[in-house]
């Protein structure tokens, strides 16, 4: 079912300041990875992306950033791009807004972006409104669906490569509860995309 890999048009339309997709026509596409950074998982993903010649962005927990803060460094030394997560991955719908924003400035206090993606994808207008007025909200028009310990790999695929189009913005997680499945995929939509003539880049941060 393509509604469970992709983000309906009429959401789009109810919250047109949000970036879903990113216009172009370099034929680019965009990898971003949430959740991280993780010690073996995050290198393990450059390593393959690195081996691809993509790049990605890679929307990061302040917390993780904390404790990992040479795989952070590592992120950037390559090449790629680095977003705000919150510090702790809180919910936007279950945290008073003067809260949320305290969340993504102390993320921010450990690095340089002015991206944001909320974690699980759940911000409220209120929010949105706050945050615009300093950063870029990335969502997504393609949801891999990785984190789902049951996902099957090839519907995953099969949505990916019907729904892919230039300006594509993809969600992945460099995470231990979407490891498995997200090894599998990732070479698969870098061949695919490759062959199709696509080129992985990084959201300019």
């Amino acid at each position: 079912m393509m509604f469970r890999y992709t983000t309906p048009k009429f959401i789009k339309l109810l919250f047109p300041s949000l970036i879903w997709e990113l216009p172009n026509d370099a034929n680019k596409i965009y990898l971003t990875f949430d959740d991280g950074p993780h010690p073996r998982i995050t290198q393990l993903v450059l390593d393959i992306l690195k081996t691809n010649q993509a790049k990605a962005t890679f929307f990061c927990v302040g917390d993780n950033v904390s404790k990992y803060p040479e795989m952070a460094k590592q992120i950037i030394s390559d090449g790629h791009s680095i977003g705000n997560h919150t510090f702790h991955h809180v919910k936007g719908w279950d945290t008073p807004t003067a809260e949320y924003v305290d969340e993504v400035k102390s993320c921010d206090s450990l690095m340089a972006t002015k991206l944001f993606r909320p974690p699980y994808g759940r911000i409220t207008p209120k929010q949105i409104r706050v945050l615009s007025e300093q950063y870029q909200i990335v969502m997504w028009d393609i949801l891999t669906r990785d984190y789902e310990a049951d996902l099957s790999i090839v519907k995953a695929f099969e949505a990916f490569t019907k729904a892919i189009k230039s300006g594509s913005i993809i969600v992945m997680h460099d995470s231990e509860k979407a490891e498995k499945q997200m090894l599998t995929l990732l070479p698969m939509i870098l061949e695919y995309g490759r062959k199709q003539g696509f080129i992985f880049d990084a959201i300019p941060s």
